[in-house]
């Protein structure tokens, strides 16, 4: 049988087939040792007597004639033999297999909650079980999560079309508005809109970070802080919010763009949820292996517990005593992302008097000959 012709068979065939073609090559192999040395006793036997009786005295055995002919025989019945037990062995074997096969149909067809739970002795097919059973988990968390993050999304866009819509039906439908109602609906319509527009930034820019890296050029953390800051002094004058830096050299490799979106949300964060006469404290700064920017900010008590749900979509910390939530919950999510494309750890903290500190360690950028730029 050909090499192709056997590769299209199925693999219990296949099994089957190897098994017999190796208990048939050892009776082969068996019938050859045992022949040879029979057959050179028989050669050097005395004419006119029998290698048997040579070797036996007067008991008279079977002759190699004899033993060939029924060792002949032998092979040929252990041909069928060989082949049924190859069948139920290979079988046997590739049960586990079917039933993994069966099951991921099935999580493939939609059901998610399903698992192989592969049970009895710990071998390859039941690792392989189990690695499988913790894709599926896997995947289903991340299914979970875009569900929810789809839906949250879209109740997010969703609120502020409603809100224009009222407000627009509300003018139209006023007999006695004047110039000045329908300029105040105009302005209010225009602050729903970039309102609106500020959110579906907001989402390009998380999907653009958790879409992955599109480029990796070394850059220095203290420079981009330096450049975010500059663009958010006034708002942190304006608000009562010390400004502090603490900005040293912190090279690391990454998509300029990302990391700067990551260092504005984080400051942006800092400023948004602290208090009047509060602080902001950002600094950068390389250990040896790492290029860390560290950003901290007095503000409203966040428990332990609570950390790191904020870094999710659409968590927002609980609304204000005038009942207002700040922000859209994004943030803190794109810092995550961000994260997460450069193979940057991150770690929180929630100190007991309030505030959030927040450390990324990026790694440092690979030697000028490894630095890849992907367009």
């Amino acid at each position: 049988m050909t090499p192709g012709r056997l590769a299209g068979r199925s693999l219990q065939t296949r099994l089957a087939l190897a098994y017999a073609a190796g208990v048939y090559a050892a009776g082969v192999l068996a019938l050859v040792l045992v022949a040879v040395p029979l057959a050179g006793v028989d050669a050097a036997a005395p004419v006119g007597r029998s290698a048997s009786s040579t070797t036996g005295g007067t008991v008279h055995g079977v002759g190699l004639p004899h033993l060939l002919t029924g060792s002949a025989v032998a092979l040929v019945v252990l041909v069928p033999v060989a082949l049924a037990l190859g069948w139920l062995v290979a079988g046997r074997f590739l049960r586990p297999l079917r039933a993994i096969t069966a099951t991921a149909r099935s999580i493939s067809a939609g059901d998610l909650h399903r698992r192989l739970d592969l049970g009895g002795p710990t071998d390859e097919l039941t690792e392989l079980g189990h690695t499988l059973d913790d894709l599926f988990a896997r995947l289903q968390a991340s299914f979970d999560a875009q569900r929810h993050f789809v839906a949250n999304a879209s109740h997010e866009l969703r609120t502020p079309l409603a809100g224009l819509r009222t407000l627009l039906e509300v003018a139209l439908a006023d007999p006695g508005a004047d110039t000045d109602t329908l300029r105040a609906a105009c302005r209010e319509a225009l602050c729903l809109g970039r309102h609106q527009e500020r959110l579906v930034t907001a989402l390009l820019a998380l999907a653009t970070s958790e879409r992955g890296i599109s480029r990796r050029d070394t850059l220095d953390l203290a420079h981009v802080a330096e450049g975010v800051l500059a663009s958010r002094r006034d708002r942190a004058k304006d608000s009562g919010i010390d400004l502090a830096e603490h900005l040293a050299p912190a090279m690391t490799a990454g998509d300029p763009g990302l990391v700067e979106s990551l260092v504005a949300n984080l400051v942006d964060n800092a400023l948004r949820h602290n208090h009047p006469h509060g602080h902001v404290e950002i600094t950068t700064r390389s250990d040896g292996t790492r290029a860390m920017l560290t950003v901290t900010n007095s503000g409203p008590v966040v428990p332990g517990d609570q950390v790191q749900r904020l870094f999710h979509p659409f968590q927002r910390m609980a609304p204000d005593r005038n009942g207002r939530r700040e922000g859209y919950g994004l943030g803190l999510a794109i810092v995550a992302a961000v994260a997460r494309a450069h193979d940057a750890g991150l770690t929180t903290g929630a100190p007991p008097e309030g505030g959030l500190c927040v450390t990324v360690r990026f790694p440092h950028p690979p030697p000028p000959g490894r630095v890849r730029r992907r367009g």
